[in-house]
């Protein structure tokens, strides 16, 4: 929340792209000198104060996808296109009273279900999913977490965290959320999955720390870096 508080500590980190769960609204956002003003800004929501912001910060050019459903409110596909063309998924997964089986990882598997055919090309899928494996049994969803990441296995997408730091779904070393802010109170909540081509061109992946980001927010970020595509690639594109 209050993102215009903390839009100047993200672009220290020159991202083309940002996805920004729990964004307050467009009118509300001011952008000074040292917080950049973005190219690109998209906001899908109905609170002013937390919705779901995506941001360029380039050359790049973002457009809520045709295939957007309202049902899916805070799973967002965006069109991308520039000099890299794909598709983001930009993903906030909320609780969901009304409908128990669409409560957090619930949602992003029905989404993802909704988008399957946005799943055969060029994808990030990038966001706070709310949820790890080692919740996966404990409540009556419509999806969990590992069967997600199967569904998505043969469409050649996987977590890019943990393909870089080759560490196990459940079993993660770098929390990207702290309750309440509790340095003893770590949980990996927020992914960043990607088709092939993302995968065989990642270059870096950083998991943001407690230290120095509990004092902006109770999660830390997650940062993919990749090499630009090959100009052949780039053209077949």
């Amino acid at each position: 929340m209050a993102f215009r508080k903390k839009a100047a500590k993200v672009v220290e980190f020159r991202p083309d792209l940002a996805v920004i769960p729990e964004c307050e609204s467009l009118p509300r956002l001011k952008f000074s000198d040292l917080s950049v003003e973005p190219n690109g800004k998209i906001w899908i929501g109905e609170n002013h104060s937390k919705g779901m912001g995506i941001f360029s910060y380039s050359d790049l050019e973002i457009k809520v996808h045709d295939s957007y459903d309202p049902k899916f409110r805070y799973v967002v596909p965006i069109q991308v296109s520039g000099k890299e063309n794909f598709v983001l998924i930009a993903v906030w997964a909320m609780d969901n009273k009304e409908y128990v089986p669409q409560r957090y990882i619930g949602q992003v598997w029905l989404a993802l279900q909704k988008y399957e055919n946005l799943l055969d090309g060029s994808v990030l899928i990038v966001g706070d999913f709310n949820w790890n494996k080692i919740w996966d049994e404990s409540r009556n969803l419509a999806g969990n977490l590992m069967r997600m990441v199967e569904f998505l296995k043969p469409k050649g997408i996987s977590s890019l965290y943990h393909q870089f730091f080759r560490e196990s779904f459940g079993q993660e070393t770098q929390p990207t959320w702290y309750m309440y802010r509790h340095m003893e109170r770590p949980y990996h909540i927020d992914y960043c999955f990607g088709s092939s081509d993302f995968a065989e061109r990642l270059h870096l992946v950083e998991v943001g720390k407690h230290e120095i980001w509990h004092q902006w927010s109770d999660h830390t970020p997650i940062i993919c870096s990749f090499n630009a595509r090959s100009p052949k690639s780039a053209g077949e594109s």
